[in-house]
């Protein structure tokens, strides 16, 4: 998994114990699936670890696409290609929902004109300065 940059170490190395090949799989139509064969330090295939399968999708939103990636558990490419659309119908739904959650903790956090914007030290934020104090008759 990716790190966050600011959990990055100063010397990023890969961890030559958990490397894959990736390989791309596509109709062309609904969506990509993402073979993620896994290999040992010297390029050769190693069949200790399981292969894994990602499938990636994207759904239209207000600010343009959002691609959608998820997990496929699955035995082999037969068996993922045929997971696909029921895993994508899944993770889409997931992720609307996540939306819809994220949209309304937005709206729970709008700041309504007259209530102030917040802090009992007036200023902004309630950093007790200057601010607060212009009055419009």
């Amino acid at each position: 998994m990716a790190q966050k940059p600011e959990q990055a170490p100063a010397d990023a190395k890969m961890d030559v114990d958990a490397l894959y090949r990736e390989d791309i799989i596509t109709d062309r139509k609904l969506g990509t699936l993402r073979r993620m064969t896994p290999i040992k330090r010297d390029g050769s295939d190693d069949t200790a670890r399981p292969t894994l399968y990602v499938g990636e999708a994207q759904i239209m939103t207000n600010a343009g696409p959002l691609p959608i990636n998820f997990e496929i558990e699955a035995k082999n490419l037969t068996e993922a290609v045929e997971k696909f659309g029921d895993a994508a119908k899944e993770a889409v739904e997931r992720t609307v929902r996540e939306l819809q959650e994220l949209r309304r903790q937005a709206s729970s956090s709008i700041v309504v004109p007259g209530a102030g914007m917040g802090g009992a030290m007036g200023g902004m934020g309630g950093l007790g300065g200057p601010g607060g104090k212009i009055q419009i008759p």
